[in-house]
């Protein structure tokens, strides 16, 4: 019986990966995913549906909502005025592009800064890629390799392992452990430090591997599209602002958190009154900044929660009590299930928030009771959440490959080693060092 529940639950997560990869959203498959389990395992149809799946939708719509709406307008605004496009410039303009290899580590920069700035990663590619495109002909650079600076830069050490850093995986653990977006820095700098060590030696590699093979910009065969011209030239032709001045509200979303320790939704909205204030001349259609802004708050909430919503149904199965126990019962510190469960979590949705959600819904309380330091936990949980989320469903990666022109056999195999392969390695040393350290 326990090795069938068990089964179930592989089952549905092949079957949510099946459908996402056909292109199906999640806002379907969640629900879908979650009646093969009920079915399965002959759970109450109604009451899991109505209780379970939604009470996990719910309740994290209600407790990120807001979040996602004032991170949505921050980004919205920072595209729209152009500044994030000026940042970009500024840092390849410092950064040159004499080489090759530079230029890569020049998109890894754009993209780490901007994040780390609190920049949406869908906004981040559009700001790179017409930067990108002609800088990789010019320098005969392969298009695939793109996607492997673009991914480490934008969805790696920013995203859960630098402490302050205001992503949404980063934010999830304050709700639960009641700690700051920097808990546990020294773990966070650990694992960051690694990670970019290892994927700065894969991006050399795969560099010199792509000359050898005589790969050049216009002998990949890649889908990759062409800027639209019209855009392009109306992004020439506008006003923007100076490049410090671009700085300045991404520069202060950092400091209200890390050095005021401001809450999270203050800090984001002050963020964007003071986006309104620096950036309203820049912006020419405000009206529909703010609306699209808004409007973008909508589909990832809702994706999120709907991830939420099936981990729900997952987390009160029998089968989830089974790998629960089995985690739980691994010899060493909490910290290593804790880590694998959040892993694992991300795996089956496809999704770093999402998977960090189930996981703070089912087992925050958990790890609490065991007396373990809060901020440990929430760091390790935060890396856990990185990794296994960038299997091939995974609807950034979808649309990351789709807005790069490129497929999966194109490219993915580098969003493999540098979003899956290296966060997982880097945990090794972020766990050793909460392990000693705290």
């Amino acid at each position: 019986m326990e090795f069938y529940s068990v089964a179930v639950i592989i089952f549905s997560l092949a079957f949510l990966m099946f459908l996402a990869l056909k292109g199906f959203s999640i806002i379907i498959i969640a629900p879908m995913a979650s009646l093969v389990v009920v079915f399965l395992t002959q759970m109450p149809l109604l009451e899991t549906l109505e209780e379970t799946y939604m009470g996990g939708f719910i309740n994290f719509a209600k407790n990120f909502y807001l979040i996602f709406l004032f991170a949505a307008l921050f980004g919205k605004f920072m595209d729209d005025s152009g500044a994030a496009r000026v940042i970009a410039e500024g840092i390849l303009k410092a950064i040159g592009r004499k080489s090759k290899l530079r230029v890569l580590i020049a998109i890894v920069a754009i993209c780490g800064l901007l994040t780390y700035g609190g920049i949406n990663v869908y906004v981040v590619i559009f700001a790179v890629l017409p930067i990108a495109k002609p800088l990789f002909k010019e320098l005969d650079i392969p298009w695939h390799l793109f996607m492997a600076a673009f991914f480490f830069g934008s969805a790696t050490f920013t995203m859960t392992m630098l402490p302050g850093t205001p992503s949404i995986q980063n934010i999830i653990p304050t709700e639960y452990f009641g700690t700051t977006v920097g808990a546990a820095p020294l773990v966070g700098i650990v694992a960051a430090i690694f990670l970019i060590t290892f994927n700065l030696y894969y991006l050399k590699h795969i560099l010199k591997k792509s000359e050898i093979n005589g790969e050049t910009y216009d002998s990949m065969k890649n889908l990759e599209q062409t800027t639209d011209n019209e855009e392009e030239r109306s992004y020439q032709t506008k006003r923007k602002p100076h490049f410090l001045v671009s700085l300045i509200p991404p520069a202060s979303l950092l400091i209200l958190l890390n050095l005021f320790h401001i809450e999270v939704l203050y800090a984001l909205m002050l963020s964007v009154l003071l986006c309104i204030a620096i950036f309203w001349p820049y912006i020419e259609k405000k009206i529909r900044t703010i609306n699209v802004g808004a409007t973008n708050t909508v589909l990832p909430i809702v994706n999120t929660s709907a991830d939420v919503g099936y981990g729900a149904v997952i987390a009160a199965s029998t089968g989830f009590a089974v790998l629960s126990q089995a985690l739980t019962d691994i010899p060493g510190s909490p910290l290593i299930s804790l880590y694998l469960s959040t892993s694992l979590l991300a795996g089956i949705t496809g999704s770093a928030s999402g998977g960090l959600g189930i996981a703070m819904e089912a087992l925050s309380q958990t790890y609490l009771d065991l007396g373990l330091h809060p901020e440990v936990l929430h760091r390790i949980a935060v890396i856990g959440s990185s990794g296994f989320d960038a299997l091939p469903h995974n609807g950034g990666v979808i649309t990351f490959l789709a807005v790069a022109g490129l497929t999966h056999k194109d490219a993915y195999k580098h969003i493999f080693m540098t979003g899956i392969i290296a966060p997982t390695l880097a945990a090794v040393p972020a766990l050793l060092t909460a392990i000693l350290f705290y």
